[in-house]
């Protein structure tokens, strides 16, 4: 019995000190863990980039309504929410929201007061309460200056399952109008 005690322990002494085949050991051990580090990083990197793309959006949505000196229109509108599918690079499907409001700002009274406000994909468009409740998020305007609020909302699955499922993309930004006081929608009625 001590004879084979003894053989079992000096060739498992032996075996620790071999050195054969000890790549090809690491390389199985550690390839799981370099492609699961891999694709997180990649997932997230693809978080980060969509929403600065939808970052982008916004801004270039607001900065072509601020030039408009005619009244917007319906046909204007969805228009403008094509062109957020088409730069959002996302498919024709998408759950895709606009909305647009134009916000005054009145010194008598202290408060910003709805111009228009017209949504395409959101549940509904804001009225004056509503822009009372935005009121410490719009920027500090002077006495019947308008401002353009363009809300947009994206639904992202992104590429690869790291636990985040399927969320929204929101973006908020204002622009002043450039080549007139203020910018109109036309209803149609």
């Amino acid at each position: 019995m001590r004879g084979l005690l003894h053989n079992i322990t000096s060739f498992l002494r032996g075996f620790s000190r071999r050195e054969e085949g000890s790549i090809t050991i690491e390389t199985v051990l550690m390839i799981p863990l370099y492609v699961t580090a891999f694709v997180t990083m990649f997932a997230t990197f693809e978080v980060y980039r969509m929403h600065a793309v939808q970052q982008k959006v916004a801004f270039t949505i607001g900065d072509i309504i601020s030039r408009e000196t005619i009244p917007l229109d319906n046909s204007y509108m969805v228009g403008m929410r094509d062109l957020m599918k088409y730069l959002s690079e996302t498919n024709v499907n998408s759950d895709v929201s606009l909305r647009i409001t134009v916000v005054r700002w009145d010194d008598d009274d202290n408060r910003h007061y709805l111009d228009w406000s017209e949504e395409r994909g959101f549940r509904s468009a804001l009225n004056n309460g509503d822009v009372l409740d935005l009121g410490d998020r719009l920027p500090v305007m002077s006495d019947n200056e308008r401002v353009i609020l363009v809300e947009t909302a994206l639904k992202y699955d992104p590429p690869v399952d790291i636990g985040l499922g399927e969320f929204t993309i929101e973006n908020r930004v204002f622009t002043r109008p450039r080549y007139a006081p203020q910018v109109l929608y036309d209803t149609g009625a």
